[in-house]
């Protein structure tokens, strides 16, 4: 069987910017929460991509359009990606803005009970202690020990107060974890 070329789709087609990336997971019925610094840095993000690298992506394109054939300038090539690669980065940063809902976890009240943006200290069985910050799903950064809410061990830690053994489904098997601290940023934390 013959397979006319209109209808196979090349890796290098244009038409790949109407890919967005899979935004991470949160779960039916649920909010985008999002902590202050978390909200700041995804809007900085998305305004360095309008308002700089944008327009000086388009400039290059332009200038590299204007210098004859496209189809081996590697300039105009690279320029294109990039621009589509700007693009859905600003729709994904758009929408997950839109519809984030910011919780500043400096005013939270009950301050010996885990909730959202609160840094926990536990211990597992084996006396390893660790520290993490249970935060938005689009500010997870395992290096600084911040994790989603939605994650297994924030689940687990939710509503727990310093002192309480709660249970951590592993892959190895359940495991009880002791809460050691629980800390919430200050105004000015929060704020910075």
């Amino acid at each position: 069987m013959i397979m006319n070329k209109a209808f196979v789709k090349e890796s290098g087609d244009e038409n790949d910017d109407d890919l967005d990336v899979a935004p991470p997971d949160i779960p039916a019925g649920t909010k985008n929460y999002i902590t202050p610094a978390g909200y700041r840095r995804m809007r900085d993000e998305l305004l360095h991509l309008i308002d700089e690298e944008r327009p000086e992506v388009v400039k290059l394109v332009s200038w590299a359009a204007s210098n004859g054939d496209r189809s081996e300038n590697g300039d105009y090539i690279y320029g294109k990606r990039r621009l589509r690669e700007i693009d859905r980065r600003i729709r994904f940063l758009t929408k997950r803005l839109d519809l984030a809902e910011v919780v500043n976890s400096s005013r939270q009240e009950n301050t010996d009970q885990v909730f959202f943006g609160a840094t926990v200290e536990y211990a597992t069985q084996d006396g390893e202690s660790h520290a993490i910050r249970i935060v938005g799903v689009d500010e997870v950064n395992l290096d600084e020990g911040y994790v989603s809410w939605i994650s297994p061990i924030a689940r687990a830690l939710l509503k727990a107060k310093v002192g309480d053994q709660v249970m951590l489904h592993t892959p190895a098997g359940p495991q009880l974890i002791d809460v050691l601290d629980v800390r919430y940023p200050s105004p000015e934390e929060e704020a910075a």
